[in-house]
């Protein structure tokens, strides 16, 4: 099984993902933290400095460390996600997904005729997955994946609807941006007792729908909880974070 398609593979399966998260622009971060022990390497091209050469570059990096990669789309890009999923993505990740209208669209340039209307065109995952087109356009609809972002009050208060919407295989959920809008902008908190029930009543509608359900962690400690709650795909951290902690950690032995 390619890379690839084995994304949807173990995410059905029932175990979780953890996804390392990359917005720094040079594909070889990417290709050394697929490299890793993480299960995936997610590409955040809306907060993040990740442009659609820099996916294309680093898609093949991640697939020879034998990860598939997700890729954050833009807010509204929509055809963005058939340009990525073309070059070798397995799922993108679209933020701010407010109403029944952006996640139909969404998933309509995610999945094939007669779910979507994605438009053929796959030449890099074809490669990355060694299908023959007839082999890929038959697949192609269960393996690649699309999240939809919870991150408002309007999502969060629509999210049966957003869930049902077709060509959406789950939902994603953004922490920082869920406190700052159940909070009126006061703070970001991630942890704080509004978010966790908001993580909690998604989990449960998205339980209840048949679909999935991912989370942005900021901390391994963090992603640990998550992971105890049954999400099934976890973003840990991220390659700046990361870069930080380890260039602090180095810099306090050598001191110590």
């Amino acid at each position: 099984m390619s890379s690839v398609a084995a994304l949807s593979t173990r995410i059905r399966s029932g175990s979780p993902v953890l996804s390392a998260w990359c917005g720094i622009p040079e594909p070889g971060i990417a290709g050394l933290l697929a490299r890793e022990a993480f299960d995936a390497v997610t590409l955040d091209m809306q907060h993040g400095a990740v442009d659609v050469s820099g996916v294309f570059r680093a898609l093949p990096l991640i697939a020879a460390a034998g990860k598939p990669a997700l890729v954050r789309i833009p807010v509204g890009e929509f055809a963005t996600a058939s340009r990525v999923l073309d070059a070798g993505a397995s799922a993108v990740i679209a933020p701010m997904i407010n109403t029944v209208e952006d996640a139909r669209l969404f998933g309509s340039f995610v999945k094939y005729p007669p779910v979507g209307d994605r438009s053929w065109g796959p030449h890099g995952a074809l490669s990355l997955t060694g299908s023959q087109p007839g082999d890929y356009l038959a697949q192609a609809n269960g393996f690649c994946l699309s999240f939809a972002m919870v991150e408002t009050r309007e999502s969060l208060g629509r999210v049966d609807d957003i869930l049902a919407a077709p060509g959406l295989d789950g939902i994603f959920l953004g922490p920082s941006d869920l406190s700052l809008a159940l909070s009126g902008g006061a703070r970001i908190n991630p942890l704080m007792a509004e978010v966790d029930h908001a993580l909690d009543h998604a989990f449960a509608r998205a339980r209840a729908a048949g679909k999935l359900i991912g989370v942005y962690a900021g901390t391994g400690e963090r992603a640990s909880q998550v992971v105890e709650k049954g999400f099934d795909l976890v973003a840990v951290a991220s390659d700046t974070l990361m870069l930080r902690s380890g260039a602090q950690a180095i810099l306090k032995a050598a001191r110590s």
